[in-house]
């Protein structure tokens, strides 16, 4: 994270205090200088700043690690400013290459439209709708035409465009590189002209589309905004950055028993970098719980205070205590009050079904070997009682499948 460093000019008490929420986890801020100057305009002429986040509507689902960026937007919000939350209806069609050694594939028309509506659905769950404007970037991207989109070309160079990463890797590679590429880092810039941004936050993988507005901003008379990059959120496993394709993910959708218990799943190490990132506490309350563990407190009870945090944020705080005792009752071997339910009927005249091939029936097991080995594993239940005999057979009945600690299938069994 950058530092704050003390500028060569005076700053009020309130400006420091934007800086420092600023600063929270990011990234870098570019120029730090600039930006204070603009918190200091602001707070002078009680006019609030722009600041501008573009998201291409890829998928229709946010995650935690979407939120990071979302996090920061409603932290300076809460300042008094004014957030542009841009959808890039226009640029999806082009498609972003940013970090990638391939071309990425543009989505359509209805694609685009059917992402945008869940996106910022689900944004308003972080963001204050009140002090956000909702924007598309068609809105001056198809009045360009050809004749504007020529000329924006023209006030960017190759060699600049060489200096990506991406297109430098793949140049050197041999990977093919189609011309249309280089739109998208000019058509995002020039997002930031047509909406005279102040402040545009992206994650580590944008800073060179970021650098490309203030760029155009400066080529079309304007003052240049500020760039501030956040860390991209690693997933659940404390390795990879989150993604819904790696499986390491949390939903913002996904209900709240789920949420929590993946929450408590994450490392000890990984729950602080999560706090700083995903928490609305302050860093001062942050420190204080990070003392307690050092001095010997529990580290679960920090873990559960930020899983109960994140819970509540996108369901409530009636939902996060639900879920907190319904994770407490699983650990102790108990069964959730609500688990799916399926019916089977018994063949043969109604014959039991062996414990594995009814693991395979339900889905929790992909084959019955697989089913087997988790017998084997001790990590099968039947009514919370571990079963250890993999020739178990199950009859006419009702019973409740458990495999590890949060899949269960309540089972009832009927003669044909």
């Amino acid at each position: 994270m950058t530092a704050a460093q003390p500028p060569d000019f005076c700053v009020t008490d309130p400006v420091k205090e934007a800086l420092a929420v600023t600063l929270r986890g990011c990234d870098e801020l570019i120029p730090q200088d600039d930006w204070i100057k603009k918190l200091q305009r602001s707070q002078a002429s009680g006019q609030p700043l722009r600041i501008k986040l573009g998201l291409d509507p890829t998928a229709p689902d946010i995650h935690l690690g979407h939120t990071v960026v979302l996090n920061k937007l409603r932290q300076l919000q809460d300042l008094g400013h004014t957030v542009i939350f841009l959808i890039g209806d226009f640029t999806s069609l082009i498609g972003d290459p940013s970090g990638r050694n391939t071309t990425r594939p543009p989505l359509t028309r209805e694609q685009i439209e059917t992402n945008a509506q869940t996106y910022y659905r689900q944004a308003s769950m972080v963001l204050d709708s009140a002090k956000t404007e909702i924007r598309y970037n068609s809105e001056w991207g198809d009045a360009l035409g050809s004749r504007g989109m020529i000329q924006l070309a023209a006030r960017y160079t190759v060699a600049r465009m060489m200096e990506r990463n991406d297109f430098h890797d793949r140049f050197k590679a041999g990977t093919p590189i189609s011309v249309h590429e280089f739109l998208y880092p000019l058509m995002q810039g020039y997002d930031s002209v047509a909406l005279k941004s102040d402040l545009e936050l992206g994650g580590t993988d944008q800073k060179f589309n970021l650098l490309v507005g203030r760029h155009l901003q400066a080529e079309y008379g304007q003052e240049p905004q500020c760039i501030l990059t956040m860390p991209l959120l690693e997933g659940l496993d404390g390795v990879e950055k989150m993604s819904k394709s790696k499986g390491n993910y949390i939903g913002i959708s996904e209900d709240a028993n789920t949420m929590f218990a993946k929450v408590l799943s994450i490392s000890d190490e990984l729950m602080w970098r999560w706090y700083t990132l995903l928490s609305f506490k302050s860093e001062a309350d942050i420190a204080a719980l990070k003392a307690a563990v050092a001095a010997g407190a529990n580290p679960k009870d920090a873990k559960v205070a930020l899983a109960k945090e994140i819970t509540t944020r996108f369901h409530n705080a009636a939902a996060a205590e639900a879920a907190e005792a319904d994770f407490a009752n699983r650990a102790r071997g108990g069964i959730p009050d609500q688990i799916d339910e399926r019916t089977l009927g018994l063949g043969d005249g109604g014959a039991p079904l062996g414990l594995a091939v009814l693991l395979k029936m339900v889905g929790l097991a992909a084959s019955t070997g697989e089913g087997n080995r988790l017998i084997d594993g001790a990590g099968v239940r039947v009514d919370g009682a571990v079963v250890a005999d993999k020739s178990l057979k199950l009859g006419v009945g009702s019973y409740v499948l458990q495999v590890g600690k949060r899949k269960f299938v309540r089972v009832i069994l009927s003669k044909n």
